[in-house]
């Protein structure tokens, strides 16, 4: 096994162990408040996903390739089973293992996504790291006025501003793998045709003002994670432990401590 094969991570608190998964063109940097906020009765476990803050970076990219990713740090820091709570894309890796390997999974949370393929969006985001310049940019100010261009949300701007770098020649260019992200798009929109289920317990988090999951949905949910429930915060988005901070811990403790 290669180093660089192995996620880079980060790990604080005693306890059970929670792993934090963010979301697509994320770091682990945006579920940071919901881990401190556990670290005191957890040890949580947060993670970059290939190609996203500090990890490796690789041409190829998929779910499946992802939940791999996962299991192999799991192996690497000799962690027989944890509890995964994963935002959108960090949800569909979490679960991926746990319908992989269920008996790794002690309980899984979701954050706002669904195990379905979902058809093309982010066209603002994508158009933005498409279109960024060779040449970086010289403050995180300029980046917000360029990137204000592709994308009218302010927090999803800020969101991509927490991936620069800064060069030692001085401009400032994406940490994250931003081509390899492009280029995997349908792979990380997609979902994996599945026979297995997860038994445990399982917390799906809906933003009420979100579409990603559907009524339609439910039922696909209810065959893969028949023990499933559902909770939806009124007034988030998709975003929603940035949306919604105070109310999303809230409810992560509760089924944390109801395990």
């Amino acid at each position: 096994m290669r180093l660089q094969e192995i996620l880079h991570h980060k790990m604080a608190g005693q306890g059970q162990v929670v792993v934090l998964l963010h979301g697509l063109f994320g770091s682990m940097d945006n579920l940071a408040a919901a881990g401190r906020s556990l670290a005191d009765t957890y040890q949580t476990l947060a993670v970059d996903l290939r190609n996203h803050g500090r990890s490796f970076h690789s041409d190829a990219m998929s779910i499946e390739l992802m939940a791999e990713d996962l299991l192999r740090l799991l192996d690497h820091l000799e962690l027989p089973q944890v509890t995964l709570v994963g935002h959108s894309l960090g949800g569909k890796v979490a679960m991926q293992v746990a319908l992989l390997q269920p008996e790794r999974v002690r309980a899984l949370v979701v954050g706002d996504i669904a195990p379905v393929t979902y058809p093309g969006g982010h066209e603002d985001v994508r158009q933005a790291l498409g279109s960024w310049p060779a040449s970086g940019m010289d403050s995180r100010q300029q980046a917000d006025t360029w990137l204000a261009a592709f994308v009218p949300e302010p927090g999803v701007r800020q969101l991509l501003i927490k991936s620069l770098v800064r060069t030692p020649q001085g401009p400032l260019i994406w940490r994250m793998n931003a081509k390899a992200l492009l280029d995997n798009y349908d792979s990380l929109r997609a979902w994996p045709a599945q026979q297995a289920s997860f038994g445990g317990p399982v917390l799906f988090v809906k933003g009420d003002a979100s579409d990603y999951i559907r009524p339609e949905h439910r039922a696909v949910i209810q065959r893969l994670f028949p023990a499933a429930q559902v909770r939806i915060l009124a007034g988030a988005g998709h975003w929603l432990h940035a949306d919604k901070p105070v109310l999303f811990q809230s409810v992560l403790h509760r089924f944390l401590a109801s395990l």
